[in-house]
């Protein structure tokens, strides 16, 4: 099973590799598994060891086999090659190389043969995959790709729980979640657990099949700041033995004493736990330490054994009380403006979750940007240099970018020189990138940084420390437009214009339909794309493009 089930992407994890890559194997895997190119071998004995790989030596072990086969080594000689190339002594490869072509004309074929099979395992070998890796690797790719399309609120809950201590990766996962519909709920007291965790209630108890609903990712609660498991495990223990919380006072009167501190509450109610009881945000914060006093107060005279002078008189019931012993405390109808709720929930959740200074302005800040920061970040999963983080890629060494985003974290200093200059993160809807703004930067664009402004920023890329950052050059406040019937403007060369990269466009297109035109522009011919290839460029649509046109493709 494994076998069958991991084949495909086994080859895809050893041919996405730098040394498969340099000798274009890749495309030439693909091309004669479709038959677009004719599978050759350099000598036909070959076709035993390579013919499984349509004569590519894409494994280490495709190495070690074919120099036991053609130049008479046994396993442990062959074991030495594979390691010879890839620690790039240059005397040990000569040494190996001398003895490779040797060792083919030793058992009867040609020294060219020699020569030029060593000419392809020297480079390639240095960044090769091992097939025993690549089965495992790719069986969970299967793997995991079977539960994304299948239980794709469980997988993606289970993902992100795995990563809850990494910000940026969180972020990603998130953005995975919006662009596939599914909705991502605050914590919640009524719903969630200490982790992340797939939900298909109605938010009021009643569950129902995945089929039946589509679903959502709720965050833990353990992620909200001040607040440990074990209180939300006192949480979680009162609400599965009595039932959903009626509202912020039946939560009081409740909860474990332990649960009502003060701190931990103005966390709860900023990251948005008690939304769903119906209380805004800003008046439960103006009012619960009164509230919560006066439970505290009457839970140690009942404790007590007190009778209040109007015990008496109240009829209560679940979640509320009437009569003359009604002493609740009002909550004020006061809620925070949408820049104040994103803020209070980023500092107490470390992300944005309800909404996001970005969203619905993503497209249009990224036709005024050259690559996202996820781009750039990718640079530091790319130990080899290659690919668009490589050399004049995304994120090479003092690589001038163009990147939009939020500023967070911002903070101003003094050097020792005493001139001002600032230090923030920028953040996007996937990644976050930290900025240096030295003294001259900040004379002439630090009026334009604040907290929660969204910008565009001209930074050069600066990779030492061996931590990625951004060292500022300009900076704008951009006037954005929200995403909706915008045009989307694609720029291509016409000798780009090829049959797979065409269908490749037709189908991004397809798959993020909406009301916004397209407009393709080749050369000086500008052509509107017909009303079937409208989209909707929210959802990562532009970020796709670029990936698969390059990063210059959008026009503003």
């Amino acid at each position: 099973m494994a076998s069958a089930a991991s084949r495909m992407p086994a080859a895809l994890v050893a041919l996405y590799r730098p040394g498969p890559m340099a000798a274009n194997m890749h495309r030439d895997y693909a091309d004669r598994k479709n038959g677009r190119q004719s599978v050759s071998y350099l000598h036909p004995d070959l076709e035993e060891v390579l013919g499984d790989t349509y004569g590519l030596m894409i494994y280490q072990e495709s190495v070690m086999r074919v120099a036991q086969k053609i130049a008479g080594y046994d396993l442990a000689e062959a074991d030495n090659l594979r390691k010879a190339c890839g620690k790039k002594i240059r005397a040990l490869i000569q040494a190996e190389r001398e003895k490779f072509v040797a060792g083919c004309v030793a058992t009867g074929y040609e020294k060219s043969l020699g020569t030029e099979l060593f000419d392809i395992i020297e480079p390639f070998a240095d960044y090769a995959f091992n097939k025993s890796h690549a089965y495992g690797y790719g069986f969970i790719a299967y793997q995991t790709a079977w539960l994304k399309a299948h239980y794709p609120v469980e997988y993606l809950a289970s993902l992100l729980t795995s990563v809850k201590d990494n910000k940026d990766k969180t972020a990603v996962y998130l953005a995975e979640c919006r662009s596939l519909g599914i909705e991502v709920l605050v914590p919640d007291v009524n719903r969630s657990l200490a982790e992340f965790s797939a939900d298909f209630s109605d938010g009021e108890g009643t569950l129902g099949a995945q089929g039946d609903k589509p679903g959502a990712v709720t965050f833990g609660l353990a992620a909200v700041r001040n607040v440990g498991e074990g209180l939300v495990r006192l949480i979680v223990a009162e609400r599965e033995a009595a039932g959903p919380f009626v509202d912020f006072y039946d939560f009081c009167q409740r909860v474990d004493p332990q649960v009502l501190n003060k701190r931990t509450l103005d966390s709860l109610i900023k990251a948005g736990g008690f939304d769903s009881l119906s209380h805004p945000r800003q008046g439960l914060c103006l009012a619960f330490e009164e509230i919560v006093d006066r439970t505290l107060e009457r839970r140690r005279e009942h404790d007590a054994g007190v009778v209040s002078l109007f015990a008496s008189l109240e009829t209560e019931t679940v979640g509320q009380a009437t009569g003359f012993g009604d002493t609740r405390i009002p909550v004020p109808d006061t809620e925070f403006d949408k820049g104040q709720r994103l803020a209070c929930e980023k500092e107490m959740l470390g992300l944005y979750i309800s909404d996001h200074p970005l969203m619905g302005l993503e497209g249009s800040l990224a036709r005024m940007t050259d690559c996202t920061l996820a781009e750039l970040r990718d640079v530091d999963q790319d130990p080899s240099g290659g690919g668009p983080t490589g050399p004049g890629g995304y994120g090479g060494e003092g690589q001038v970018r163009l990147v939009g985003g939020v500023v967070t974290e911002l903070k101003r200093r003094y050097t020792k020189k005493g001139d001002l200059m600032a230090t923030f993160v920028l953040e996007d809807l996937n990644a976050s990138i930290e900025v240096f703004v030295f003294p001259k930067s900040m004379t002439d664009y630090g009026a334009l940084l604040d907290d929660d402004a969204i910008v565009v920023l001209k930074g050069r890329v600066d990779l030492r420390d061996d931590r990625l950052k951004l060292v500022c050059m300009e900076v704008q406040r951009p006037e954005l437009a929200v995403d909706g019937c915008a045009d989307l403007r694609i720029s291509l060369p016409l000798h780009r214009l090829t049959d797979r990269l065409v269908d490749g466009l037709k189908r991004l297109l397809r798959e993020h339909p909406g009301d916004s035109p397209v407009f393709l522009h080749v050369g000086e011919k500008v052509l509107r794309l017909p009303p079937e290839f409208n989209v909707d460029s929210r959802r990562g649509l532009v970020g796709e493009l670029r990936v698969l046109l390059g990063p210059n493709a959008i026009r503003t």
